[in-house]
């Protein structure tokens, strides 16, 4: 499939956040638990599904809690996981 794009909302989950997204892949997930663990606002939680290797991957649990810190993303080893920031404040428009 060279020179396809895959878009992001069909490889994997992507929550809503207040200062962008996060989006995790299930598939790439090997369930290390460092995102879980070094959340600092402790956002992210263990699903109760497997993922097609057999691994409970991250969940977020408090979307709206969210900051969008992107230490999730840094913590990752199989870039399962990554943070996507919105910079615009409300009522901002683009020129």
């Amino acid at each position: 499939m060279k020179g396809e794009t895959v878009e992001k909302e069909s490889v994997g989950k992507r929550w809503k956040t207040k200062n962008g997204s996060i989006t995790i892949v299930d598939d790439l997930c090997k369930e290390c638990g460092l995102c879980i663990e070094f959340c600092p606002i402790q956002v992210l939680g263990r699903s109760e599904h497997f993922n097609e290797k057999g691994y409970h991957y991250p969940e977020m649990l408090a979307p709206e809690k969210c900051v969008n810190c992107g230490y999730c993303q840094l913590l990752c080893p199989d870039f399962a996981i990554w943070s996507e920031r919105d910079d615009k404040q409300e009522g901002e428009r683009d020129e």
